[in-house]
């Protein structure tokens, strides 16, 4: 198959699979879509910021054993365009933003190994949802890296959800009858996910589309009322 000239070419020393599923079942699923799809959306007017998902990040040239694929993560000052992999040795640094999704053959990876790598490549912001409620205590937890060790960040409790700010995205993630949510303080408004940000842009182009054919709809009248008025002023004449 001939390669397209705007897709890079994968580089067969570093494959941009590693055979495992994003997902084990659908809250971890609709977990991951929907936190992707709300940063996604949040940066997609910022060249400067890249959001990604099961994407993996080698991070020792040479060695592709050394590899890690976060559910979703966030660089600041990395350039917004299509990888196949993300390279560290080629990228201006490792994600700020970090978060993985329990699930039965992740959670203790997540608590574990993920957790050291993560502070030893400098990812400033380690973040662990639990959908479920089955493997982590308490479900949703924010770790924020101080002399290379993760420290948890506070956490509140607003009408029944757990509230915890993100000082690198500016936002706060919240954890409501099993679902993240991200809001913008400043707003008070929850980010959109993509399903939510299309709707939206869809029912935006409806109305417009609506006004306008009322607008014709009107236009139209006015007009056939300026005939008739016009017509009945030459019969008087």
């Amino acid at each position: 198959m001939k390669q397209h000239p705007l897709i890079p070419a994968e580089d067969p020393l570093y494959p941009s699979s590693d055979g495992l599923p994003l997902a084990e079942n659908d809250w971890q699923l609709r977990t991951i879509f929907g936190a992707f799809g709300a940063l996604d959306v949040r940066y997609s007017g910022r060249r400067d910021v890249y959001v990604s998902s099961d994407l993996l990040i080698y991070y020792e040239e040479g060695n592709p054993r050394k590899s890690v694929a976060p559910d979703v993560f966030v660089v600041f000052g990395a350039a917004n365009h299509k990888r196949n992999v993300y390279k560290l040795w080629e990228e201006p640094k490792a994600p700020d933003f970090v978060l993985e999704v329990a699930s039965k053959n992740t959670w203790r990876e997540d608590l574990g190994r993920k957790r050291v790598l993560y502070a030893e490549l400098g990812v400033r912001e380690y973040w662990l949802f639990d959908p479920k409620d089955e493997y982590f205590d308490p479900p949703l937890q924010g770790l924020v890296l101080r002399e290379r060790a993760y420290r948890a960040l506070p956490a509140l409790m607003e009408n029944g959800a757990r509230t915890i700010r993100s000082d690198v995205l500016g936002l706060d993630l919240r954890a409501e009858s099993g679902e993240l949510r991200f809001r913008d303080p400043a707003t008070g408004q929850y980010l959109k996910t993509l399903p939510e940000a299309t709707r939206s842009e869809v029912e935006a182009t409806t109305a417009l589309a609506e006004e306008r054919a009322a607008r014709g709809e009107a236009t139209k009248a006015l007009r056939a009322a300026e005939a008739r008025i016009a017509e009945l002023e030459a019969r008087l004449r």
